[in-house]
């Protein structure tokens, strides 16, 4: 995506939330007047039309490039912040490619949840952003037996139908067990098939706590609502056993005793499918992974990755596919040693450099493919986990023109992702902090709002 349309699109956003603002002042305005009779209320002149304030303002190409002393200048105070402490970052020209600022960018850091960035790039580059993942119900050769068989989709929801589902338009355990109804089949006990993935479950680094945390579940290849156990809340724990869980839903919603599902690898092989359901297309699921960070959707996408490009749906295979992908779209992914597709694990590292040419490549024009990333990016100050960041007197300038996805472990927070400085050039970004004090996310953000503010041309 070239930098003049991400502009146009951020710039977009704000003026619709503005739009909004104004519909909803007018309908309380109706509102109010509403006890008017409707002879008056036909003579009063029609009111002005609402206009948007910022407007919709393109990017130029044009715009002058900082100059790396002035920028390093300007950075230098927020740098100076004891709170980010091991710190590493890199800024580039989103137009040129030009490297502008840098601070042990080729040093691996633990990235957090920026590693989702690579995950979500890999997608882009090798999936079609309309896949989608099907959940299928066999038949087999052993009477009153069905095999409900995993084919990845974590959205899955056990929610009667009617009811909130936690990911939008997921497919439901209760549209299968119509389906099997349908097929005229006599269900009396429920097998699970988890033969989809492959390996451990849990990734090397992760803490067993953050299923209780609400962080991860076990990773199967079933699971519902990804396993979250009160799918409504979001701060829901996740469950230990997800393909239990999900093979128990579909005994309860054929009114088999749920105690007698068993989970078999390989059950479903030679069966006659009877029932199934897909997932919502891939670019819904990636926008769920880097708006909500989330880490199981992450996971499930990297083995996606895998599955694509020959390599087993593990924690290895989805590793190797994602940072073959980048090797392919010439990303140095040199330093990187990553143990798992979400960045929760403790093991990973990764460097600025790397994360900063995904985001690059992203909003150049050297990889069309990685265009719709930029996208993906919340936004500052107005959606998924920077909805509530750049918001104080500091940041509140780069809110709705900064974008980035974000990472937080235990003294870790890290950025990358891409902004608009004062002077209108874009420029692309990835900042690590490792061994934060603890004020370190806002040191981070203090740093990052610098760049927006920044008019640092010659």
């Amino acid at each position: 995506m070239r930098p003049t349309t991400w502009g146009r699109s951020t710039h977009a956003l704000i003026a619709v939330a503005v739009l909004v603002l104004v519909a909803a002042a007018v309908a309380v305005a109706a509102h109010v007047s509403g006890g008017d009779a409707p002879e008056a209320a036909a003579v009063k002149p029609a009111p002005a039309a609402a206009t948007a304030n910022p407007g919709i303002v393109p990017v130029s190409d044009s715009a002058p490039k900082p100059t790396p002393d002035r920028l390093a200048a300007v950075l230098a105070p927020a740098l100076a912040d004891p709170n980010l402490g091991k710190f590493t970052g890199r800024i580039t020209d989103a137009i040129t490619g030009a490297e502008l600022w840098a601070r042990g960018a080729e040093v691996p850091m633990q990235p957090a949840s920026t590693n989702k960035t690579l995950t979500a790039a890999a997608a882009l580059l090798t999936l079609d952003r309309d896949a989608r993942l099907t959940t299928r119900v066999f038949s087999i050769d052993k009477a009153g037996v069905v095999v409900l068989k995993g084919g990845g989709d974590q959205t899955l929801s056990a929610a009667k139908p009617g009811e909130e589902t936690w990911y939008r338009d997921a497919a439901r355990i209760s549209d299968l067990a119509e389906q099997v109804r349908a097929a005229g089949v006599d269900a009396r006990s429920v097998q699970v098939d988890v033969s989809a993935y492959s390996g451990p479950t849990m990734a090397p680094g992760w803490d067993p706590a953050d299923i209780d945390g609400g962080d991860i579940a076990p990773m199967e290849s079933i699971m519902l609502d990804g396993g979250r156990t009160q799918p409504v809340s979001v701060d829901s724990w996740r469950t230990k056993t997800p393909a239990l869980d999900a093979g128990r839903a579909l005994a309860v919603a054929l009114d088999i005793d749920p105690a007698k599902v068993t989970v078999v690898p390989g059950a479903a092989n030679g069966g006659t499918e009877i029932a199934s359901v897909q997932s919502p297309p891939l670019i819904d699921r990636l926008r769920d992974m880097m708006n909500a960070s989330d880490n199981v959707m992450a996971e499930s996408i990297g083995r996606e990755v895998a599955a694509e490009t020959g390599h087993p749906q593990s924690f290895a295979g989805a590793v190797q596919s994602v940072l073959g992908a980048l090797d392919d779209a010439k990303v140095d992914t040199t330093n990187a040693r990553l143990f798992d597709s979400s960045g929760l694990s403790v093991d990973d590292r990764l460097t600025a450099e790397t994360l900063d040419e995904v985001v690059n490549a992203a909003a150049g024009s050297a990889e069309p493919k990685l265009r719709p990333l930029v996208e993906l990016l919340p936004i500052a100050g107005g959606s998924g986990t920077l909805s509530n960041r750049f918001l104080d007197d500091v940041g509140r300038s780069s809110a709705g023109f900064l974008r980035a996805k974000t990472g937080s472990l235990t003294g870790t927070n890290s950025l990358a992702g891409i902004v608009t400085d004062a002077s209108g050039r874009v420029l692309t970004f990835a900042f690590i902090s490792n061994d934060a004090g603890p004020t370190g996310r806002i040191a981070l953000d203090t740093f990052a709002a610098a760049l927006r503010s920044c008019g640092c041309s010659a």
